[in-house]
């Protein structure tokens, strides 16, 4: 930890100079920038990019906890065409948040995607390549964390750097962007805390079973980075519950419907009949006898693929005591999650069936 925290203070007072690149490497970096553009087509191509990269790496332990949170990002991007919110907000809100979602959806992984191949390049020369970070436009920070991690194989600071560099990454990019700021976060703050279940993070495990987390002030770097730690010690402080969890992951493709984690609950094909008013369905996270399921498309059933304007330039690391984040938590981290995620589908279908619908210009 100290090492990591002088060598930050001198990158500091001294920003090192960019080094020469060979032609052989300006080659790899094109090949780094193409392989993560095919992967970066939509939150499902870049949740099994993650998955696929943790399986052949598991010391990365980011990848499965980035895998993981993606599964999140992906039902969120679906809920806005699912059974609740096309009956809640307005059609072009929808589309504001979802053009919010899938900005850092996107963002993060075209930051996050070139450090693992560049990893797996040195993996495979047997040499760190990390000098090559800059060029990728990659904080500093990771450069001097991902050299740290190739001499000591220290997992538990490489994974929550990471949670440190992506969440600073989105700082500016998206949180702090003036029009997300006025378009989306000013809009829906009521509603990201307390109606919807976009501040829900869920990963299940096993045989129908949930644990995860709730963030409640996203707007918070702090608050974000946190979240990660406690989000990690869930994933990795049980080595059985993790192989559960991976056990899942593998044998259930993701789709971004609901369906994938609660196919008693939800449906990717829409059971409903149109006209007919909403019906309460849901009685303790189950489905009352004869009801139809929650509907929750695919993302393929529910947005288009987006191309995205080239991710604004620019390193976030300014302060080398954000280092003080590594420092390992002790608190243990039960992640019971599921009462309240039941109360929020409980809350949202009794919003949906008073057709309630929500002015977010008030």
């Amino acid at each position: 930890m100290e090492s990591i925290r002088d060598e930050l203070r001198r990158k500091i007072k001294s920003p090192s100079s960019s080094k020469q690149i060979s032609k052989s490497e300006r080659v790899f970096l094109e090949q780094i920038r193409s392989k993560t553009a095919e992967q970066n087509l939509n939150n499902v191509t870049r949740t099994k990019a993650y998955l696929d990269f943790y399986l052949q790496h598991p010391e990365i332990h980011w990848a499965f906890l980035g895998h993981m949170v993606s599964r999140n990002g992906g039902y969120n991007m679906t809920d806005l065409k699912g059974e609740f919110l096309v009956r809640l907000m307005a059609r072009k809100d929808r589309e504001t948040f979802f053009t919010f979602l899938e900005r850092g959806n996107w963002l993060i992984f075209q930051d996050v995607y070139p450090q693992f191949l560049l990893y797996e390049e040195s993996v495979r020369q047997n040499k760190p390549l990390f000098h090559l970070l800059p060029s990728l436009n990659i904080s500093t920070f990771m450069e001097t964390i991902w050299n740290h991690f190739w001499r000591e194989q220290c997992t538990y600071i490489l994974a929550i750097a990471m949670v440190i560099n992506e969440q600073s990454y989105l700082e500016q990019r998206v949180v702090k962007n003036p029009l997300y700021q006025k378009e989306v976060l000013s809009k829906f703050e009521f509603l990201l805390q307390d109606w919807l279940s976009f501040n829900h993070i869920l990963f299940p495990y096993g045989k129908k079973n949930l644990c995860g987390q709730t963030l409640h002030q996203f707007e918070s770097l702090n608050e974000r980075i946190l979240l990660g730690k406690r989000l990690y010690s869930i994933l990795f402080k049980d080595k059985d519950h993790l192989e559960q969890t991976v056990e899942w992951a593998k044998r259930t493709p993701h789709t971004s419907s609901r369906k994938d984690y609660w196919p008693d609950i939800f449906n990717s094909v829409n059971e409903g009949i149109p006209g007919f008013a909403y019906q309460l369905r849901l009685k303790s996270c189950q489905l009352k006898s004869g009801a139809r399921k929650i509907y929750s498309p695919t993302l393929e059933n529910a947005w288009k693929n987006v191309t995205h304007n080239e991710a604004e330039k620019g390193d976030w690391f300014r302060d080398y005591r954000v280092a003080d984040y590594l420092a390992e938590e002790t608190e243990i981290i039960n992640g019971e999650i599921v009462n309240e995620y039941c109360k929020t589908l409980e809350r949202l279908e009794l919003a949906a069936l008073a057709k309630k619908a929500i002015n977010f210009m008030e």
